[in-house]
């Protein structure tokens, strides 16, 4: 009687079968660590752009609100749209706590000249110089408002008495770009140094007034103090 054939499993069937369901398991789980790889990225781009909507939606308002308390200083410095009239040392006194409030939101270059205007004209010397200066450390490429930085604190210089500071100022008044206030940058800087009695470097700043700029309303007086140098040396 024949014997029963009997059937036996391949050794190479068996490995085949575990080799794909090796493949299929390390599928799966890399399948598993890209879903976790696209949450991860796609949580953390959205932080991303959650954070950065919050900083443009503080950054615009936070300036709206400087613009407003700077709108609200220029109507009490002014005096415009005022209900109750207040006297001038009590304008100046809120105008330049909202200037300051407004420039500390907002670092705007305006603010800072009005806010030395206020201390000026309170009387507080000390303090215009120091917004001034700040002004020209953090603001210097403001070319269109330099010359009035520099032309406001020659000013306050000269009437603190502090000649060689106000002339420094002075000559960095006439180095800026353009011709606004050359003129009385020369005026004022020969005016001090005759009053030093430095008359040689006042003539010179003279001359320079009535050569370069002849249409000055500070020509006259120019012409007037060489004209009296001429005499007195002749």
């Amino acid at each position: 009687m024949p014997k029963a054939i009997k059937r036996r499993i391949k050794t190479k069937e068996v490995t085949a079968e575990h080799e794909v369901q090796d493949r299929i398991s390390d599928i799966r789980e890399l399948m598993q660590q890209k879903q976790k790889a696209v949450i991860t990225y796609g949580g953390g781009a959205a932080l991303v752009i959650i954070a950065l909507v919050g900083f443009i939606f503080y950054w615009y308002s936070n300036e709206d609100k400087a613009r407003r308390l700077e709108y609200e200083a220029y109507k009490v410095y002014h005096h415009e749209f005022q209900k109750t009239p207040l006297p001038r040392k009590e304008q100046l006194e809120k105008s330049a706590a909202l200037f300051q409030q407004a420039y500390s939101r907002h670092k705007s270059p305006r603010i800072l000249l009005y806010l030395a205007n206020c201390y000026y004209e309170e009387g507080k010397d000390a303090e215009a110089v120091t917004t001034l200066n700040l002004f020209l450390k953090n603001h210097a490429s403001e070319k269109s408002l330099l010359p009035i930085a520099y032309r406001q604190l020659a000013g306050i210089q000269a009437k603190m008495g502090n000649k060689p500071e106000a002339l420094k100022t002075l000559d960095s008044l006439y180095k800026t770009e353009g011709d606004i206030f050359k003129d009385l940058a020369l005026i004022e800087s020969a005016r001090i140094l005759e009053s030093d009695g430095k008359k040689d470097e006042a003539t010179a700043k003279y001359k320079e007034l009535t050569e370069k700029y002849k249409t000055s309303p500070f020509a006259d007086e120019a012409k007037a103090k060489l004209g009296l140098t001429e005499k007195k040396e002749g």
